[in-house]
């Protein structure tokens, strides 16, 4: 089953779902009770937002050796993790706004996971219970400031620099799905889900270890090698095997200096 929030000409936010062509609202609570309403607006009709506000969103660096190695960097003995606040998500189509800050704003195509229930100390054989769905991400990442401050605030934390969506994906196994990242159609990352040095279970087990995960909250499963540039005027697209395509053109942020 696939879930959006969706807006329908100038009415509030909401989520809802799909089928086949058109979308039916949520009565309730998607991350607590809700009932599924009759889908009779065509999905053509109403603007797709970020599938989630999460509370939070935990990062996973280098979880492909590729990736590790392109940066020169060692593959971490257990996951490294960093944050990005919520101020970051963006939605489908809307833009990637380039700092005036940094000369070198990069993408990084990404596995994205929803949680849909409360947990700590989850057990790896028990976290996927924990999982609401998957969803699409790109880590826009600063990565002159990253080289520049040693740690990661700056260079992830921008505004606009965490595109979500296009939607909740509830039936797809993502054991084994391909991740693509095209910039005006031209292929920058290719690689399986089977390549991660740890599994969606495992990330989950180890960042419920550190923190409670809260329903909505969405976990970022690392970038496969090819990170490559964003400049002004490019289109960005993320797409992953039995999910969907995210897609955001990139311009630069207005009003500032470069």
């Amino acid at each position: 089953m696939r879930f959006i929030r969706y807006q329908l000409g100038s009415e509030q936010p909401r989520y809802g779902w799909i089928y086949e062509d058109y979308v039916g609202p949520i009565d309730g609570s998607l991350l607590g009770e809700y009932r599924r309403m009759e889908a009779e607006i065509p999905l053509e009709r109403v603007k797709l937002l970020a599938p989630v506000v999460p509370g939070k969103i935990v990062c996973v660096g280098r979880n492909y050796r590729e990736h590790a190695r392109e940066q020169n960097a060692e593959v971490p003995e257990i996951p490294l993790l960093f944050l990005k606040p919520p101020s970051s998500v963006i939605g489908p189509d809307e833009t990637i706004l380039l700092p005036p800050q940094s000369q070198q704003v990069e993408h990084e195509g990404e596995l994205a996971v929803v949680m849909g229930r409360q947990g700590s100390w989850i057990p790896i054989e028990e976290a996927m219970q924990y999982v609401l769905g998957f969803t699409v991400g790109n880590d826009v990442t600063a990565r002159d400031l990253q080289r520049r401050d040693g740690q990661w605030t700056r260079s992830k934390g921008f505004d606009t620099f965490c595109p979500l969506g296009p939607w909740i994906e509830t039936d797809v196994d993502i054991a084994d799905v391909l991740i693509t990242c095209r910039v005006n159609d031209e292929l920058r990352q290719m690689a399986s889900t089977r390549e991660m040095v740890f599994t969606v279970p495992q990330l989950i087990s180890f960042v419920s270890s550190v923190m409670t995960l809260q329903p909505g909250d969405v976990i970022l499963t690392g970038t496969p090698a090819g990170i490559g540039p964003l400049l002004e005027g490019d289109q960005v697209e993320v797409n992953i095997e039995g999910i969907g395509t995210l897609r955001n053109p990139v311009r630069l942020q207005p009003g500032r200096p470069r």
